[in-house]
Parts: structure tokens; sequence; C-alpha cells
């Protein structure tokens, strides 16, 4: 069986996203030339241009429009709007924003342990906002999100784009089917090659206080990706984490960054920043602002995050899960085995091979007496697997078009997802099983609605 590339229309109206009855948002008026989506982002890093900034002005410029740019950085917010080609004003002062171009919509993207500050603002001005995952970093920042929620009764969206992604979907639809039964376990191994692995080490990840460790900052995405194909919510997380390959003592030698390094020549790890006229100009010539290198050492003595980790966790409907992410692999990709009453389903997915090798998405489900079905999907064209085009298509041109695939995600699937990582990180702290309900009010539940 295999998933034929389509284009992102024919997608759409494939799975009903755009049928006459299903535009029931206020949204539509956008499309009609009415009035635009009144937009406004905050972090203008790389994330914020790449993801948001560039790609959603060129492709939703009829329904939207940039009403402002922030960032704590003056000269970082300057150099987005000229590489986004946004004609609005830009600020350092994030209220200031909001008070003088009162948007409508608000993109968080600034680092992890800042989006509860910017998402409770946007919600008190009467916002909708988007949350870049992870949409937080600790309990009591999920729990003061999911109060100003409650409060104002405005909505926080998290861009999960795995969901996206037609192997996911293609898992979920397979796991509803019933096809390999009841699930009962979960393995999932990651792996991030040590190239991209270690470019989470030389930047603001490489801070527990800032990125909340890899358990959240990546592992989100995974965490988010096993409930929604369990479809249940985590009850109780054990974990493990080391720094077993970087930071300071895993090597003879470190310094601050690349560019002044003594050491380059003999560092597996140098990365020339300026070879990048890109990097020059939206971080090397804004250090001056901030102080912060984007080069920085992969072994300074700052880094305070684990480069090994292994998590147990249980659902709250019996399903066991095993998670494992290493930061230093010879390439990336992962495996995850779903087992079931009826059978068993597999994936190895190989998205940065060694030089030569081809990557493929290729699912195997085995019932328990060895009869197999393999199902290929090819990935369609756009970034993350072609998820992104999919996912801004949710979130700006079709927001009340009906979900058949339950991908959109809010702020309970960024809270639950973000949960499994902070758990992990308490128990690996503390040596103990970490109970999901005791961290903020909301309580597992065995099956979503």
């Amino acid at each position: 069986m295999i998933m034929r590339k389509i284009d992102r229309r024919k997608f759409l109206q494939s799975t009903g996203l755009v049928t006459a009855g299903t535009l029931i948002s206020p949204f539509n008026a956008y499309a009609s030339g009415r009035t635009k989506i009144r937009l406004a982002l905050v972090g203008t890093g790389a994330r914020g241009i790449g993801m948001f900034g560039t790609s959603v002005r060129q492709e939703y410029s009829d329904i939207l429009e940039f009403v402002g740019l922030c960032d704590i950085n003056p000269g970082r917010v300057a150099y987005a709007k000229e590489a986004i080609g946004a004609d609005c004003p830009v600020y350092t002062d994030f209220d200031m924003m909001m008070r003088e171009t009162n948007p409508n919509m608000l993109i968080v993207a600034t680092t992890d342990s800042t989006h509860d500050e910017y998402i409770i603002k946007g919600l008190e001005s009467g916002v909708t906002v988007i949350s870049e995952k992870p949409m937080t970093t600790d309990e009591h920042k999920i729990q003061a999100i999911l109060d100003a929620e409650r409060r104002t009764g405005n909505k926080v969206l998290v861009t999960f784009n795995m969901r996206y992604m037609p192997y996911v979907q293609k898992i979920w639809e397979v796991l509803r089917s019933g096809e390999i039964g009841r699930i009962t376990s979960v393995d999932l191994n990651w792996y991030l090659g040590t190239e991209h692995g270690s470019s989470y080490f030389r930047r603001w990840h490489g801070l527990a206080d800032v990125g909340g460790t890899l358990l959240v900052h990546k592992a989100t995405h995974h965490f988010d990706t096993l409930n929604y194909w369990v479809d249940s919510e985590p009850e109780e997380v054990y974990a493990y984490g080391s720094l077993d390959y970087f930071g300071h003592k895993n090597s003879e030698f470190s310094h601050t960054n690349c560019r002044t390094c003594p050491h380059k020549r003999k560092c597996n790890f140098f990365w020339d920043i300026t070879a990048s006229q890109r990097n020059i100009d939206l971080y090397v010539k804004n250090e001056k602002y901030d102080g912060y290198l984007r080069d920085g050492c992969v072994y300074r003595p700052e880094i305070d995050i684990y480069d090994t980790m292994t998590v147990q966790y249980k659902y709250a409907n019996n399903v066991k899960v095993s998670y494992s992410l290493v930061a230093f692999t010879p390439y990336a990709g992962y495996r995850v085995a779903i087992n079931g009453t009826k059978g068993r389903l597999d994936l190895w997915l190989q998205s940065r091979m060694p030089t030569g090798a081809s990557p493929f998405q290729e699912i195997t489900i085995m019932n328990l007496f060895g009869n197999i079905k393999n199902i290929t999907v090819l990935p369609p064209a756009g970034s993350h697997g072609g998820a992104d085009p999919l996912l801004k298509d949710r979130l700006f041109r079709y927001p009340g078009a009906e979900d058949p695939y339950r991908q959109s995600a809010g702020s309970r699937d960024g809270a639950m997802s973000a949960l499994i990582g902070i758990a992990a990180r308490r128990s690996i702290e503390s040596g103990r099983i970490i109970k999901i309900g005791e961290l903020t009010d909301l309580q597992p539940m065995a099956q979503k609605p």
C-alpha cells in the first residue's frame, strides 16, 4: 500500500479540510478579502524567521499581514524585518508592540523558558496564541498558562508538526483500525546524529534553565507523537540521564566559542559560523547587544543538560513505554515498535544517513503468527517531511475545518507532552517515580475525549 505524492490543496480536499460545510471559522472572512489576520511575532531567531517569518509572509499574504516583530535583541529584529520582507514596525518592548499594533494572532518563538511570559500576555490581550514547541519548560509555568487560558477564555495552539508527517498520520490510522489489536507497549529509540546533536550543545539549548534539557526541548515532539498514537495521557514516569560525551568533563580542552578557540585545529566540532552570511547577519553582527554566541563550545563548563537519556513511563490506559534519546550517534533517525494483542507495528526511519544511503519510510505490520504487510509512505515536498505546509495551512488558512486525523494541538496537548520530559527530569534529579497528576491540576485521562 503506497501513499502517493499529492499537492497540498488536493490533500486538504481529500481529507475534508476544504469543504464548504466545514469552513465554519470566522477566519473565512480573511479569505474573502474583507479583512486580514493581524499577525505579530515575538522571537526572531532562526526558527522564528524560517518557520513563521519568510514562508508565512510569502504563502499567506492574501489572508494575513505582519503588524509587528519583537525580539530582545534590536539588531536581530531589524535583520528579521529585512529577511522576512515585512512592512511593519519592530520592537524590543513586547508590551508596547501589543498596545500599538493591536494584533489578533500572536506567534511565540522565543527561548523555551520565556514562552509562558508571552503566551500569558498574549492571552490577556485577547489574541489567539500560537506557541512553538515545547509550550514551556516546567510544571509551574504550565499551570500558569492553563490558568490564564481559563481566566481569559482565549486559546493556545502548539505547533507539533510531527503529527502532520505522512508516516505519523498513517501509523495513527493503522492503530485506529485495530489491525494490531489493543496497544500494550511501545519502544521508541531516537538517535541524534553527531552533527545534529552537537548543534544543541553549542546553542542556548545546552542550558537547562533556558531549554529545559533535551527531554523537554527535543523530546516533547516525540512524547506528543506517542500521546497522539496511543490516544491516552501519561500517568507516571521514571528516568535516567547523564552527560557522557559533551560538556567540559568529557574533553581535555574547552573554550567559549569556536571563532576564538585555540584548539580549533584538533577539535572535531569546530564550526565556522562565518561561512554563512545569514549567520553573520543574524547572529555575529548582533552579539554586541546581548552577548549571545551562536557558535558556543560544545565542551564549555556551562553545559548542564543530558546527552544520554532513557525514560520508562506508563499511560493511564496501562500502555507501557520505553524511550531513549542519544545526542551523539553516527546517523540520525529512530526506531519505533508498537506491540498489540493481535500483532506488532515497526518503523525504522533514518533521516540523516551517511553519504550514499537513502532515507526511507516503510511501516511493517506483522500479526502474532508471522504474516507480514509493508506500507510504504512517500514523503511529499516541504520541510519536516512535508508536515510544515500542512500545519501552517491548518493554523492560518483553514483553522475551523474538520480535523479527521486529530492533528490540531492545544494547551492540554502541549502540557501533557512537556510534562513527560519535566517528570523525567524530576525523576533523574530525585531518583523516584514521578506522578504526572502531582505536577499540575491536570489529571491524566485513560482515553482522550
